[in-house]
C-alpha cells in the first residue's frame, strides 16, 4: 500500500504498509503482494538485509540507497563492510507477468528461506523473512514496544 502525502505538490513520502505470508513455489519463484507491485514496479533489487532477511527496493529507491552508500567514508572499516554487504548481495530482479520474482539461491540461504515467507511493508522497502524467524521476532519486538515508544518519546519522535 502506498501513502503519498503532499503539501504544495511536493512528494513527502512514500509508505509500503502490511504483512502477508506467501509460498515459495517450486521453481524457487515468489509472489508478491498485488499491493506492493503496484508500487515497486516491474524492476527491483533484492537484497541482504538485516536480522536475516532480505530487503526489497523499487529502481527508484535502490538509487536513493546507493547514492546513501557511495557518499560513506571508504577509509573507515564498518561502511566498507556494510557496503560490501548490502551492495555485494544485491541482484536486480523482474516481477513477471504473474507478479513474481526469482530469488537466487544465495539469497535464499542467507535469509533460510523454505516455503513460507512473510513479506512484510516497511516504509520504502519491502523485507522477505523465513515464516518462522519473522514470528520469533514479532513476538520479541512486540514485547518490547513500550520501552521502544518512550526512548522515542524521549527525542521528540512520538
Amino acid at each position: 500500500m502506498k501513502w503519498d502525502f503532499q503539501f504544495n505538490n511536493t512528494l513527502l513520502f512514500i509508505m509500503l504498509i502490511g504483512e502477508y505470508t506467501h509460498t515459495i513455489d517450486a521453481k524457487k519463484r515468489l509472489s508478491l503482494p498485488s499491493k506492493f507491485r503496484k508500487e515497486l514496479g516491474t524492476k527491483i533489487v533484492v537484497t541482504r538485509g538485516l536480522d536475516n532477511c532480505l530487503f526489497v527496493y523499487s529502481a527508484r529507491e535502490w538509487n536513493k540507497i546507493s547514492e546513501k552508500l557511495a557518499d560513506l567514508p571508504i577509509g573507515q572499516s564498518d561502511t566498507r563492510g556494510f557496503n560490501r554487504f548490502i551492495l555485494s548481495g544485491a541482484v536486480e530482479a523482474v516481477i513477471d507477468s504473474l507478479g513474481r520474482i526469482l530469488i537466487p539461491d544465495f539469497l535464499r540461504d542467507f535469509a533460510f528461506l523454505k516455503d513460507k515467507v512473510v513479506l512484510a511493508g516497511v516504509q520504502s522497502r519491502v523485507e522477505i523473512w523465513n515464516e518462522k524467524k519473522w514470528n520469533e521476532y514479532k513476538k520479541r519486538i512486540e514485547k518490547q514496544a513500550d520501552n521502544m515508544a518512550e526512548k522515542l518519546g524521549e527525542i521528540g519522535i512520538l
